[in-house]
């Protein structure tokens, strides 16, 4: 009975950007929980090349920070395809510099890959969840939710901007029997951090700053999301899940 809670079978899942990195192992996660998984991403052969590697997976193009291409992709699937029940907003970006020299268009890129494609793909996907009376919303937030550290602060912005979207979706959209949550790692194995893991001296650091001493494995992030989509999580609601190795319960 316990086991049958995050049991996913039946279940449609999109995951936004999900070419690479902590979206596919997610998307891989999913699926082994039962549930049929739309690809997405804006660049059809990274799709294409990722959807080989997730056998039966569906893929949806298009652009998370285009807002009426995320209506079209969204209402045409719904239409033509079926139900997403669960939404894994996962599309994101890292630009690193000092805040006093950070280049104004990278900033605005952040703004939109970050957080307004949370917004347009959650917003285009809750409406059908609403008329259905039922959908799971996971948002990927960050560890810079919370925390910051140097050459990051327009990135720290836009997830700290995350967790407080999640919020005010589970407030509008509880009532209509969604649960909005958020997963917020800490630092892990990706390519968006291929060169903090690259550099031995920030590795070293980690390892001390961290209670687990280590990176975390991008695999390592799937039980939480399976948890928030499923039956487990029917009364969690606004939540941050923090999954970082101990990082932020520790100076």
């Amino acid at each position: 009975m316990s086991l049958a809670l995050f049991d996913l079978t039946g279940r449609r899942a999109l995951v936004t950007g999900s070419s690479q990195g902590i979206g596919l192992a997610l998307a891989r996660g999913l699926q082994a929980a039962g549930a049929q998984v739309v690809l997405n991403g804006r660049d059809a052969a990274k799709l294409k090349a990722a959807a080989a590697a997730v056998p039966k997976a569906l893929s949806l193009v298009f652009d998370a920070t285009d807002h009426h291409a995320v209506r079209a992709a969204i209402d045409g699937f719904e239409a033509e395809v079926g139900p997403i029940d669960i939404l894994v907003n996962n599309a994101g970006m890292q630009h690193r510099a000092p805040l006093e020299d950070f280049p104004p268009e990278a900033f605005e890129r952040l703004l939109q890959t970050n957080i307004a494609s949370v917004f347009h793909v959650g917003q285009a996907v809750a409406r059908h969840m609403i008329a259905r009376g039922a959908g799971k919303i996971v948002n990927i937030a960050s560890v810079q939710s919370a925390l910051a550290r140097p050459s990051i602060a327009p990135y720290t912005a836009t997830k700290g901007a995350v967790a407080n979207l999640t919020k005010g979706m589970a407030t509008d959209w509880a009532r209509y029997g969604l649960q909005c949550n958020a997963i917020a790692p800490g630092y892990f194995e990706t390519p968006l951090n291929a060169a903090l893991v690259a550099d031995p001296d920030f590795s070293a650091w980690l390892g001390k700053r961290t209670p687990a001493g280590r990176w975390g494995q991008v695999n390592e992030l799937v039980g939480a999301c399976v948890f928030l989509s499923s039956a487990a999580s029917s009364f969690v609601n606004g939540h941050v899940l923090y999954v970082d190795g101990g990082i932020t319960a520790s100076l």
